[in-house]
């Protein structure tokens, strides 16, 4: 779940540039994006000989509600191709479940420059057999940050509880229970003619095996335009700080976004 939102009206000089790396790191900008995050994790499973590729597909659609609000809505489509991660050594390849996000947030800044949304997240189940939890969920979510100059500081964070019954599941079958919290602090700096740089901790505590999940990420990106088209190329690496057995301890990130003028 990495942080990108953005778009001003298409332009290639390097003001404008710097504007957009600067809103890119607001993931509640009253602007149109279309993020294509592509991640590869090595040396998964109990063996760590197991690798994963998901490619989450995140579009960033704002409404207008009246000229103080805004509703901002962020879609999470994973699709993922994974080999010898579950017992058996066998490949998978399909969707993992769809998050659904709306934040309820003001159209300009509060005293003191603070930015700010809530609003509910939902789980969908749309996962393939083994690629997730394949439960509906529901749960509050909220961003707060601020932005001086070149640096933004934030916080983005949310909690899903399963929906429904777990009776099968306690007679060996069905879905476990979903009751995860998702807390992400982050910062970037805009250096200037697009540039930009992240680091971010995408951390998640599963409160039925109360365990921590803790990849870091730490990625450069660069606003351009072609044929007056703005979008934005972002890279970086995942380090695991903490995670179960079977998480790996690294991986890779490359992320495509298309900025799309309102």
């Amino acid at each position: 779940m990495f942080l990108e939102a953005a778009v001003a009206q298409p332009s290639a000089g390097a003001a404008d540039a710097d504007e957009l790396a600067k809103k890119l790191a607001n993931p509640v900008a009253a602007l149109i994006s279309i993020p294509f995050q592509f991640n590869y994790e090595p040396n998964l499973g109990s063996e760590d000989n197991g690798e994963r590729f998901t490619l989450n597909i995140q579009p960033v659609i704002p409404i207008t509600l009246n000229e103080d609000w805004n509703l901002i809505s962020r879609t999470i489509v994973p699709i993922i191709y994974q080999d010898d991660v579950t017992p058996g050594g066998d490949s998978q390849f399909g969707f993992g479940d769809t998050v659904q996000s709306f934040f309820f947030s003001p159209a300009k800044p509060t005293a003191g420059g603070l930015i700010w949304g809530v609003g509910p997240v939902l789980l969908i189940p749309t996962s393939t057999e083994g690629l997730g939890a394949n439960r509906w969920g529901i749960g509050p979510t909220g961003v707060l940050l601020k932005q001086d100059g070149p640096w933004t500081f934030g916080l983005l964070a949310n909690h899903i509880w399963s929906l429904g019954s777990n009776d099968d599941f306690d007679n060996g079958q069905g879905r476990p229970d979903v009751n995860a919290t998702f807390l992400q602090p982050f910062v970037s700096y805009a250096f200037g003619k697009g540039w930009s740089g992240t680091l971010n901790v995408e951390s998640t505590y599963d409160w039925n095996t109360e365990q921590w999940t803790v990849p870091v990420f730490a990625g450069a990106s660069k606003v351009f335009a072609v044929g007056g088209q703005p979008m934005s190329l972002a890279a970086g690496v995942r380090v695991y700080a903490d995670g179960p057995d079977n998480a790996p301890d690294w991986g890779l990130r490359v992320v495509y976004t298309l900025l799309l003028p309102k």
